[in-house]
C-alpha cells in the first residue's frame, strides 16, 4: 500500500527484523533510499549487519516519537514518500524469553523495547501502588479484573518480589482463573507492556510528526494489533481528513485544509495471511494519503 517508487525516499519507523525493509528495498533503484528506526538495539543491530554496505539505505536507533529530530538530520524534512509503522512487539522480542514480553515462557520481566532505558516491568511493579496498577491495567488491558489483580499483587510483594513473566502469569490466574480463548494474564502483559513503554504517547507523536513529513502525495500506513491502538489511529486519520466537530449549523473555519486523505477502509489479513502467520490474526492496516 505504500506504492514504492524505485527513486523515492521512504521511511520504516519500526523495523523490527526487517521483513517491510527488504519488501521496499527490492523495489529501489540506485536513486532511492530507506530510512529506518526502531527502538530495539538488537533490531537496529540487525539491520546494520544485513544492509551495512549498502548506501541506500539507513538506521537509527530511537522512536518514531522523536521523527521529527531525526528526518531533519537526515536532511529529508517534509520530503518523504511513504512512511510505515507496524505497531507492537515483533517475533523475535516475544520468542526470546529473556524480553519478559511473553508469559509463555519463564523469563525476567522487563518488557522494555529498549533494555538500557526507563523502568522494567518488575521494577514497576514492585514500586507502583495499587491504586496507579488497577488503572493501569484498566486503561491499557481493559482488563475488568483490573482492582482484584492490583490487590492481589500488592499482597504478594509483601512476600516475595515477583520478577518472572511465570510468577506474574501464575498469580494473575490464580486470582481470576482460567479463561477459554485468552490466558487470563494476557490483557494485563499487554498492559504493563503499553506502559513501560509509553505506546501510545509514542504513537500519538509519531502520527503527527509523520502527517508534517510526508511529501503532497506521499502515504502513511499503520498496522495495528489491539482496540486502543487502531481507535488512536482511526481517530487522527479521521480529524487529519475532516473538519473537526462543530455547534449545529456552523461551517468549518473557511481556511481549513485536510492534512490527509483516507484510501480505503481498514484492511484485516486474509484467512491464507493468517494461516502463514497467526500473530497477523489481529491486525489491522490504515492508510492515508497527504494531499497534493
Amino acid at each position: 500500500m505504500l506504492s514504492v517508487r524505485g527513486g523515492g525516499i521512504y521511511l520504516d519507523a519500526t523495523f523490527g527484523r526487517g521483513g517491510h525493509s527488504r519488501a521496499v528495498m527490492a523495489r529501489l533503484t540506485e536513486q532511492g533510499r530507506l530510512f529506518t528506526l526502531d527502538k530495539d538495539p538488537q533490531a537496529t543491530a540487525a539491520g546494520r549487519d544485513e544492509w551495512s554496505e549498502d548506501p541506500r539505505f539507513s538506521i537509527v536507533q530511537g522512536s518514531f516519537a522523536e521523527m521529527d529530530r531525526m528526518v531533519q538530520e537526515w536532511e529529508i524534512e517534509r520530503n518523504l514518500d511513504g512512511i510505515l509503522l507496524d505497531l507492537g512487539v515483533s517475533s523475535p522480542q516475544l520468542d526470546d524469553p529473556e524480553r519478559g514480553f511473553s508469559f509463555s515462557r519463564k523469563g525476567p520481566l522487563d518488557m522494555r523495547m529498549d533494555p538500557t532505558k526507563g523502568v522494567s516491568a518488575a521494577q514497576w511493579l514492585a514500586e507502583a501502588s495499587e491504586r496507579e496498577m488497577s488503572r493501569v491495567f484498566w486503561e491499557f488491558g481493559e482488563e475488568r479484573h483490573a482492582r482484584r489483580i492490583a490487590r492481589s499483587i500488592v499482597k504478594a510483594r509483601q512476600q516475595q518480589s515477583l520478577e518472572t513473566t511465570t510468577q506474574l502469569a501464575e498469580l494473575i490466574e490464580a486470582t481470576i482463573g482460567k479463561r477459554e480463548r485468552k490466558h487470563p494474564a494476557t490483557r494485563c502483559f499487554q498492559a504493563i507492556r503499553i506502559f513501560v513503554n509509553n505506546e501510545l504517547g509514542d504513537l500519538a507523536a509519531g502520527l503527527k510528526a509523520a502527517i508534517r513529513q510526508l511529501r503532497p502525495g506521499g502515504r502513511l500506513v499503520v498496522i495495528s494489533f489491539h482496540s486502543l491502538e487502531d481507535r488512536l489511529v482511526k481517530r487522527t486519520f479521521r480529524d487529519a481528513a475532516r473538519p473537526g466537530k462543530t455547534r449545529r449549523n456552523i461551517p468549518a473555519h473557511p481556511d481549513w485544509s485536510p492534512s490527509l486523505k483516507l484510501i480505503g477502509k481498514a484492511i484485516r489479513p486474509s484467512e491464507q495471511e493468517i494461516s502463514a502467520n497467526p500473530r497477523a490474526r489481529s491486525a489491522i492496516m490504515r492508510v492515508a494519503e497527504k494531499p497534493g
